[in-house]
């Protein structure tokens, strides 16, 4: 093969466009209603999401959607606000009480049309009575640092807030909510993706104090008085399932971490190479994954009974998920392909996001196999908080890092895989692609 790099920028490329609501949306609106009809959302895919219903929508619209700084684009009817994440911020505070009212004044015959996707969480910044803004950002920083779940994150996100946890659907009853979603979660629950505000939570106050408890954070104290005066009952609870308030509301799933393995695997096959999908849902700690699926590759590397016993053996672990027992071995050319949300829990002074972090002990554990390549990056096109979607690694990437002055060992212990990716101009910058399931990982094996 000629250009492994291009093949796999090529993969992701077609990961992404798999997720693009423009594709995704036409043909799937409801009937619109007697009465008003309202946009609301958030997430980074929300303005993109907003234009695909204005293209298609055949009558009067009126709303308004948050989206990250940079990934708006102009609307005709919807109102587009942009908004800090991770860390939310005052304008997404605003629009998410401007979000709120808006469902409060609809009536039995209107139509709230929610979408939804990632980043939504940190957009819809309205905070639960007796918790401040600061209260929610000191929480966000922690737990993001942390190594929490995303799971766990928006448990507690849930419980801090006076929007999120179905309480946005809550709102709006008795108009009917239809909600469009685009799924950034391992297992694509709605109710985690964004913190679910039109989805009944089965989460509780107990459960966000027992995730702050767990990574040892331990205020602020009206965090802490909030969810335990929810956790005695004298603050009511999120909306469970069953609520009747949801009975008439819908859930639509655009797009997920799935969807875009799929494309990227048919893109592959088309190059002449096998794809491998083994699991849309991967979490733990980012270098890990990336330690765990360069003995994966480099046991693929070899093929025969090497490549089987590995692949068990990552399915063992939880680093591979496959849909049923393996009995014959990959053969390269092969591409591994997986999705997900890995986590970094934060020791060093660095700068990078969890895609260079995995990418980073992927290839400090390859050592410079000469038959593997990799590219890991975020299909929002921002890995963590910094401009890069992820970046790619190649069997020289540790050498060039050298010879650029930077000791790759050290740049993982400090949480500086952008300093090092950077170093050797192999940064994958994309900008915002106004769409988002989560993390797309492909190593290639030749």
């Amino acid at each position: 093969m000629d250009d492994p790099q291009a093949l796999l920028r090529a993969l992701f490329d077609a990961a992404v466009a798999a997720a693009d609501p423009a594709r995704l949306l036409p043909g799937r609106l409801p009937p619109p209603p007697a009465g008003r009809t309202v946009v609301v959302g958030a997430g980074k895919a929300a303005a993109s999401m907003a234009v695909a219903v204005e293209r298609e929508w055949p009558g009067p619209l009126e709303g308004l959607i948050v989206t990250r700084y940079g990934h708006g684009v102009p609307c005709e009817r919807v109102e587009v606000v942009e908004a800090a994440h991770p860390v939310p911020d005052a304008a997404g505070r605003a629009a998410a009480g401007r979000i709120l009212e808006l469902a409060r004044g609809l009536s039995a015959d209107d139509l709230l049309i929610c979408l939804i996707s990632g980043g939504g969480s940190a957009l819809l910044a309205l905070p639960a009575p007796g918790v401040t803004l600061g209260d929610k950002q000191i929480v966000n920083r922690t737990l993001l640092r942390s190594g929490a779940t995303i799971t766990e994150i928006n448990s507690v996100r849930k419980h801090l807030s006076a929007v999120k946890g179905g309480r946005l659907a809550t709102a709006a009853h008795p108009a009917r909510v239809v909600t469009y979603l685009i799924s950034d979660v391992p297992g694509d629950d709605p109710s985690v993706i964004a913190s679910g505000p039109t989805v009944p939570d089965r989460t509780t106050f107990g459960e966000a104090l027992e995730v702050l408890a767990r990574y040892d954070i331990e205020g602020p104290a009206t965090v802490l008085r909030h969810l335990r005066a929810g956790m005695a009952g004298e603050i009511e609870e999120t909306p469970k399932p069953g609520d009747r308030a949801y009975a008439a509301d819908q859930l639509v799933m655009l797009a997920t971490a799935t969807d875009a393995l799929r494309a990227a695997a048919g893109r592959a096959r088309a190059a002449g190479v096998t794809p491998l999908a083994i699991g849309d849902d991967l979490e733990g700690e980012a270098r890990d994954l990336g330690g765990a699926h360069a003995a994966l590759a480099i046991a693929c590397a070899r093929g025969g009974e090497a490549a089987l016993v590995a692949l068990r053996e990552a399915v063992a672990r939880g680093v591979a998920h496959l849909p049923g027992p393996v009995f014959f071995a990959p053969q390269a050319p092969l591409v591994l392909l997986s999705g997900g949300e890995t986590t970094v829990t934060v020791s060093g002074s660095g700068r990078g996001g969890r895609d260079t972090e995995y990418l980073l002990g992927l290839a400090l554990a390859l050592d410079s196999h000469p038959a593997v390549s990799a590219l890991a990056a975020d299909t929002d096109g921002i890995d963590g908080s910094e401009n890069n979607a992820g970046a790619v690694v190649t069997p020289d990437t540790l050498e060039r890092a050298r010879q650029a002055g930077v000791d790759p060992v050290a740049a993982l212990a400090a949480n500086d895989a952008y300093g090092l990716f950077a170093a050797v101009g192999d940064l994958i910058v994309t900008g915002p692609t106004r769409t988002n399931v989560n993390d797309f990982r492909a190593v290639l094996i030749l």
